[in-house]
């Protein structure tokens, strides 16, 4: 309890001051294992991952290696990749197709579903085991349009009240079309001795370091222009946060999708001509004015993406100073094949291990992160405060908590707020449903 109570001092959401600790505890990092990522809806994959029966990718939830899988009846399972004889790892593969999994140690099998179907020597189990009881760990799975998310609290609330009203933001990349989305083939990976929050909050509203950090980049893809020349931070650019959920970016249309077309015309026509369409889906405001501008969002706590440039990631902690990072390229199932090479270029040349902005990005919040081993440097507060306070939720047209313009911390302070709900609640009922 004490600790509890030193944590709920650590933010101060009023001046925008938060504690440096939060990302270097340990005691702090494993409540986040525990009312944290064991708790939360986590993303895990996209449906076209694993699109016929024995599918799999395996990923984590938190640090508990998971296995997501198509089972025979067409539903998505998401258990834990540990067995239940002696808890070795079950599956090693990053992805594949299998009927059954089977554990190196012993031979002890588990179907696509989790349950335990059998084991070497199984005759020897006889009136020592019901195998209905010793089934891998299955956590709740939910899709919204294309994402599978899963869950392994029984007492959370459905994937949609979680989300709440930032559906509304999600739609803009999942709902263009009636076919959907799917993930283009493969993944990229890399390791970063950062804490995981610093690639969260970076996404969700920390558009101010684009202009300094990616200067260079940016004049490389854009033939020498100012990164302002993309993303003009005009009054009516906002962030946009609902229940730790957030997106920021402008209304203009195209920032983003000029920068990475690198003078090909081709991918501003595509969009241009689908933008009717999507009107009709979407609104003109969603269709017309907000996708394709220069934006960044995460689903609260660790999934983020970039619209236009359609790079999808998740930041996997590893402890409080590593965490993986694992992104993939998404588009629309009716894309035409020129157009999404063009969409998997942009994503490789600007956010991999190689990309132009990634670099930047990586550098930035691993040296944030080490510079929290000194003693005397964690005691200095950090500054969160801009524009603290000037968020509402009464905007005509945006759903959820909205400040302009978007050079801002509202979002990243909306960020910590939920993040403190979860590491100090009891139980949900300590959860506000809606913030």
């Amino acid at each position: 309890m004490g600790n509890i109570e030193e944590l709920k001092g650590m933010i101060d959401f009023k001046n925008g001051h938060i504690d440096r600790r939060i990302f270097w505890e340990d005691w702090i990092y494993q409540l986040e294992l525990e009312k944290l990522f064991a708790k939360s809806w986590l993303f895990v994959a996209h449906e076209s991952q694993v699109k016929n029966t024995g599918d799999f990718i395996t990923t984590y939830m938190g640090q508990d290696n998971v296995i997501v899988t198509r089972h025979k009846d067409g539903a998505i399972h998401v258990f834990t990749n540990s067995c239940t004889h002696r808890g070795n790892r079950i599956c090693f593969a990053d992805r594949g197709t299998a009927r059954q999994f089977t554990c190196n140690y012993h031979g002890w099998a588990f179907g696509t579903n989790g349950d335990l179907l059998g084991m070497h020597e199984e005759d020897h189990y006889k009136g020592h085991i019901d195998k209905s009881k010793n089934g891998l760990q299955n956590a709740r799975v939910e899709t919204y349009k294309g994402l599978v998310f899963a869950c392994f609290d029984d007492e959370a609330p459905r994937l949609e009240e979680f989300l709440g009203d930032f559906r509304w933001y999600l739609d803009i990349i999942l709902d263009q079309t009636e076919e959907g989305t799917e993930f283009l083939g493969g993944s990229i990976r890399n390791m970063y001795n950062a804490n995981w929050k610093f690639g969260a909050e970076n996404f969700i509203g920390d558009s101010l370091h684009v202009g300094w950090t990616h200067a260079s980049g940016a004049k490389a893809v854009s033939m020498g222009h100012e990164v302002p020349e993309y993303m003009p931070v005009d009054p009516s650019s906002f962030h946009a946060n609902a229940n730790g959920h957030g997106w920021e970016g402008g209304i203009d249309g195209v920032g983003t999708l000029e920068l990475v077309s690198s003078g090909n015309p081709r991918l501003v026509q595509y969009f241009e001509e689908q933008r009717q369409s999507m009107a009709k889906r979407l609104g003109d405001l969603r269709a017309r004015k907000i996708y394709g501008s220069v934006i960044s969002a995460t689903v609260f706590p660790n999934f983020s993406f970039l619209p236009g440039i359609n790079t999808m990631r998740t930041w996997l902690p590893k402890g409080p100073r590593q965490f993986e990072l694992r992104a993939w390229t998404m588009v629309n199932k009716n894309m035409p094949d020129d157009i999404r090479e063009i969409v998997q270029n942009a994503c490789a040349m600007t956010f991999s291990p190689s990309g132009i902005f990634e670099m930047d990005d990586g550098e930035n919040w691993e040296n944030s992160t080490i510079a929290n081993e000194g003693f005397v440097t964690r005691k200095q507060h950090l500054h969160y405060g801009l524009r603290v306070g000037t968020s509402r939720r009464d905007d005509p047209e945006l759903p959820g908590n909205i400040s302009r313009p978007m050079y801002s911390d509202v979002n990243q302070l909306a960020f910590y707020q939920r993040w403190i709900d979860f590491l100090t609640a009891e139980s949900w009922d300590d959860i506000p449903k809606v913030r």
